[in-house]
Order: structure tokens, then C-alpha cells, then sequence
């Protein structure tokens, strides 16, 4: 099967993909690309790996047969909710094996996955559902008494309710079941138990996961999706403003999963152990985990949150192949190994992103692996990955990489797109390949403003790319603050402290953390005459925001800079608050 090419612009400097020579042995430059869905996709790993282990969840195996017969089951009970191909189906679900199901039990119904991060407070949770109007939603326990606030007119119906404790081995449960204090503990963490939320509202219906899958199965002749259909919304940031729901296609899921799967050649189809330590609600864990990693038929061994030492518990008894994370993730993972005397050698490939990776980071953790750890680059608009560095000599810690197969880049004056920027010279960084997303839902100028003709995608990073075509970020003209891999909008945040009794004014920003990363930093002005506590400050924003979109610090300041016409000046913020001045 020949691919067709995807053609550069003709007259900018890169237009016929010198990168390609710096590909790793065996990384094809014309990768063919899957037809079909996802569901193509899922069914295709079902025939092929049909007795090998799909999921793993604290011991328990789920095989890719009896995965293929339950997304069966939960969609048909998703249809008899009255799921419908192109409406959408939110999820609000840590990593467990009930997500993998769901989603591609919606997917299989023509239906569109809205991923949520099941920590958001009902704020959060409103923002997203009055935009997308899902009316049926899979819900992890504890997060149903928060669904279940959310006002009459988000359209919101129907509430599957998962308790993650039920897909756990009967040893795992019954342990729970002790009347012990450390039991009793991690049993709170994993499950709400029996919340009265649980019987719903005069508006809604709430039932168990368990009742969901008693409908039966799907029958084989319900239409599916086409590649072209949307797959997914995943909510963003993207370069300003209020998060909004990138559109991800069959297609541009089927095509990351497939560049991935190229980037790495050295992976053994239906051998492989994927750790799911990213949560499968952000984009990055989505493609990694919930496609990639199935597409190969790997075993995916999954982790509701990241805990080192849980981690290191399941590697003893299934030892990891292949982990994407986070550089944090990487640091504590190894620091953990090394106390407790346990061997890393398995894990032959890892692949980073989200943040900076530094290069002490990547010595550490090869050393105890013997594998390699490489550094992508992503948004979710583009699937994620766009850029990698190659998983060979040719890598260059420190950059990005080079783009994945089929992915064209230029490097352009932000004032003026038309005008390409020479090697070496730093501009913003457009994309285009088959990953890049259909736009932003229901945003037309959003969606203007960031396709350009042609299906470049403005990323707002300003980079620069070297001689060998390997690429670097220097700043980013979108003013997001990335906190341990997730995007953080600073006008998110500034718009729930502006209701805090005793702030006048406040402008959030970003704080380089030592490790990589930043820190999410307000300055504050308080009103006249009174006295501003900044832990109070904080304590409010726990209380309507995520933990990571919480500042970790409060600044007090006399006023804030602002520009001739008034605008507040972030870049002048950050630079008092670097230099340790405020006022």
C-alpha cells in the first residue's frame, strides 16, 4: 500500500522534508495510513490479539476479546439511552478499564467522545457542558454528586455511574472491605460508595455501569463512523481565552497512533506493556494510551493517578516496555526504583512531553533503564504529537525533535504569516499533517484565526530550527501557563479570583519552576483598606478551581503595570515577580 505524499509549499525553505535523514533506523518517512475508524481500529486488535491480555487494573486482566464483547455491551446500552451518531457522550472518568470501554462504546455508535478531567469543580464542569450539550454522561462516583449540580438547561439526561473498586481482582475487593483504617482510606480515594446522588433528580437518570452493560450487545450491522466523523472534543485552552473543544477526527486519531507507531519500529505488535501513568482525559494519554497502544495490541496497565510506588508494585509483576509521561513523572519514578532496589531494564523506550525535558532528567533516567527517553512536541490540537525527537544517534536533547512522518512545518514572522523566517532565525511555528484538528466547535473566528489556507495550523510557540532541521521553543506568544503538563488559562483563573471578597485587581502568570514547568502565580491588588490573606486568597480558589490551576503563590502588589491604552502587562508581572520585586 503506497501513502501519498503530503507536499510542502513550494519556495519556503523546507519544502521538500530535509528532517527525514535524521529519522531513526527504520522510520519510514512515507508512512501509509490507516483507512477507516477507530472502531476499525479497535476491531482489527480484537481479531488479531484475541486471547492476549488488553487491560490491566491492580492485577485484574481483561483479554482484547472479552474488551471487544463489553464495548459491544455498553454500546448497545448506550443506544437503549438514546445515544445517536454525532451526539455527544461525556466521560468524567479517571483512567480505568470502564473508560476504555466507554469511549469506544460511544465511538461505536457514530457518537462524539467530550473528555472531562473528573477533579474539575462544577464550575469547570458547567463551562464545558453548556458547550458541547452532551445529554448522557459516564461518571466515575465521586464526581457524580458535582455532575448531578450542574443546572436544568446544559441538556444533561442521563448519568452512568462507575465505581472503579468493581473492576479490581475479588482479592483486591475484599481487602477494601476491612475494617481497618488504612482500608478504609484507600477505599474513600477510589469510590464515593453509595452517595444518595446516586438515585438522580427529577431530571435525571442515574444507573450503575453494571446495569449498562445488561442490555445485550450491539447487533454487527449498526452503522459506524466514517474516518472523516468526529471522534472526539477535547477542551483546550488553545492560545488564549476560556477552554474550547478542539474537534478530533477518526482520522487524525487513527493518523497519530500510526506516526507514534512508526516513530518507534523497534515495538513488537501484541508484546508490548504500556503504562497509562497520563491520565486518558488529556490528549496526550488519549493517543498514547487509549489508541496507540491499543493499535499495537499492547497490554495497557492502567493507573487511576500516579503514584511511584504503585507504579513499581505492578512492574514487579508486569514489567513496563514502553511508558509515556512527564518529566516529574520520569525524576520520581527513578528515585523510587533506586530506594527500593528495583530494576528498570525492561522499559526499552519513553517518550516525554507537555513540558521541558532536562537533559539531567534524560541521563538519570537511561542510566537506569538502558532504554531511551526522547522529548515530542504537541498540542491537542494536532492530535498531540507533531515533532519528536528520533529514537536514535541522531537525537539532540534540549530540542524538540523533527516532525513525524507525513507533517510539514514553516517557521513564519507572527506578524505576518506569509513571510517564512530563515534557519535559525526564531518565528512562529506552523503545522500541517493529518493530525492537525478539524477546529474548534461551535467557534468560527476561533477556528479562522488558527487554520490558515493551506490546513496550517498556528500553534503560537515561537521557535527556531537549527541546520539540522531539529526544532527548539523559545517562548510562546499564547500566554498559557503549562503546570505539569496541563495548560492553565491565565483569564480562567483571573475571572474566579476577581469574585474573592478583598481583590480589586489580579493578573495571573506563569513562574518558571526549577525542574520545568511553571507555577501558577497571582498578583493582587487589594481593595482599599483591607487586609489581603493570601491563603485565603488560595482557599477560595480551591474551592471553584482544579488543584493544578490553583495558585501556588499569592502576591500582593500596590497596582499593576498596564500599558498606554490599559491593558494589564503579564510580561512586566512575571519580571517583577523573577526579580523579587512587588508594588
Amino acid at each position: 500500500m503506497k501513502s501519498t505524499p503530503v507536499t510542502g509549499t513550494p519556495g519556503h525553505p523546507w519544502a521538500d522534508r530535509p528532517w527525514t535523514r535524521y529519522y531513526g533506523p527504520g522510520v519510514r518517512a512515507d508512512l501509509p495510513l490507516p483507512k477507516g475508524s477507530l472502531v476499525d481500529l479497535m476491531d482489527a486488535s480484537v481479531r488479531r490479539f484475541g486471547g492476549r491480555t488488553a487491560l490491566e487494573f491492580f492485577g485484574a486482566r481483561t483479554s482484547y476479546r472479552e474488551l471487544g464483547r463489553l464495548i459491544n455491551r455498553a454500546a448497545e446500552g448506550l443506544r437503549k439511552l438514546g445515544v445517536k451518531p454525532g451526539d455527544r457522550v461525556a466521560l468524567v472518568l479517571p483512567n480505568c478499564p470502564q473508560h476504555v470501554v466507554a469511549f469506544h462504546a460511544a465511538l461505536r455508535l457514530g457518537a462524539v467522545v467530550v473528555e472531562h478531567n473528573p477533579l474539575y469543580t462544577d464550575r469547570e464542569l458547567r463551562h464545558q457542558f453548556e458547550d458541547h450539550g452532551a445529554a448522557v454522561a459516564v461518571v466515575w462516583d465521586k464526581a457524580v454528586d458535582r455532575v448531578l449540580q450542574l443546572p436544568a438547561d446544559v441538556g444533561l439526561r442521563k448519568v452512568v455511574s462507575v465505581d472503579l473498586i468493581s473492576a479490581m481482582p475479588l482479592g483486591k475487593r475484599l481487602a477494601l472491605r476491612l475494617p481497618l483504617p488504612a482500608a478504609r482510606k484507600a477505599r474513600a480515594a477510589l469510590s464515593a460508595g453509595t452517595p444518595s446522588a446516586r438515585h438522580g433528580s427529577a431530571d435525571r437518570t442515574v444507573l450503575p455501569w453494571d446495569r449498562l452493560l445488561d442490555a445485550g450487545e450491539l447487533r454487527k450491522r449498526h452503522p459506524r463512523p466514517a474516518a472523516t466523523d468526529l471522534a472526539a472534543l477535547q477542551y483546550t485552552s488553545g492560545t488564549t481565552g476560556a477552554p474550547k473543544g478542539a474537534m478530533l477526527t477518526h482520522a487524525n486519531l487513527q493518523a497519530n497512533a500510526a506516526q507514534g507507531r512508526a516513530w518507534v519500529p523497534g515495538l513488537k505488535d501484541g508484546r508490548e506493556t504500556v503504562y497509562a501513568v497520563l491520565p486518558m482525559f488529556h490528549a496526550y494519554g488519549l493517543t498514547l494510551c487509549m489508541t496507540f497502544a491499543l493499535s499495537i495490541g499492547a497490554k495497557l496497565v492502567l493507573f487511576p493517578k500516579f503514584d511511584a510506588d504503585l507504579v513499581l508494585k505492578a512492574h514487579r509483576k508486569s514489567p513496563a516496555t514502553f511508558l509515556p509521561a512527564v518529566p516529574p513523572i520520569y525524576d520520581r519514578i527513578a528515585a523510587a526504583a533506586a530506594r527500593q532496589n528495583v530494576s528498570l531494564r525492561s522499559i526499552r523506550y519513553a517518550i516525554s512531553g507537555a513540558m521541558n525535558l532536562p537533559v539531567a532528567t534524560v541521563e538519570t533516567w537511561e542510566k537506569a533503564t538502558g532504554g531511551h527517553l526522547i522529548e515530542g512536541y504537541g498540542l491537542t490540537e494536532t492530535s498531540p504529537i507533531s515533532l519528536g525527537n528520533p529514537f536514535g544517534p541522531s537525537r539532540k536533547p534540549g530540542t524538540v525533535g523533527v516532525p513525524f512522518p507525513l507533517t510539514d512545518i514553516r517557521v513564519v514572522d507572527p506578524r505576518d504569516v506569509r513571510i517564512d523566517r530563515a534557519q535559525g532565525e526564531a518565528g512562529e511555528l506552523l503545522i500541517r499533517g493529518p493530525q492537525v484538528f478539524a477546529g474548534y466547535w461551535n467557534r468560527p473566528q476561533e477556528t479562522e484565526d488558527a487554520l490558515l489556507e493551506g490546513g496550517w495550523f498556528r500553534t503560537g510557540d515561537i521557535v527556531s530550527v537549527d541546520k539540522d532541521y531539529f526544532v527548539t521553543v523559545r517562548d510562546r506568544i499564547k500566554e498559557l501557563i503549562i503546570t505539569g503538563g496541563f495548560n492553565v488559562s491565565p483569564t480562567e483563573v483571573e475571572e474566579v479570583l476577581a469574585e474573592c471578597p478583598g481583590i480589586a485587581e489580579v493578573s495571573v502568570v506563569g513562574l518558571p519552576r526549577a525542574g520545568g514547568g511553571e507555577d501558577v502565580v497571582a498578583a493582587v491588588v487589594p481593595v482599599p483598606g483591607t487586609t489581603l490573606r493570601t491563603e485565603a486568597v488560595r482557599e477560595f480558589a480551591r474551592a471553584h478551581l482544579a488543584a493544578y490551576k490553583v495558585p501556588r503563590r499569592v502576591a500582593v502588589m500596590d497596582k499593576l503595570p498596564r500599558s498606554l491604552i490599559g491593558k494589564v502587562l503579564r510580561r512586566e508581572i512575571q519580571d517583577q515577580l523573577v526579580a523579587g520585586r512587588q508594588g
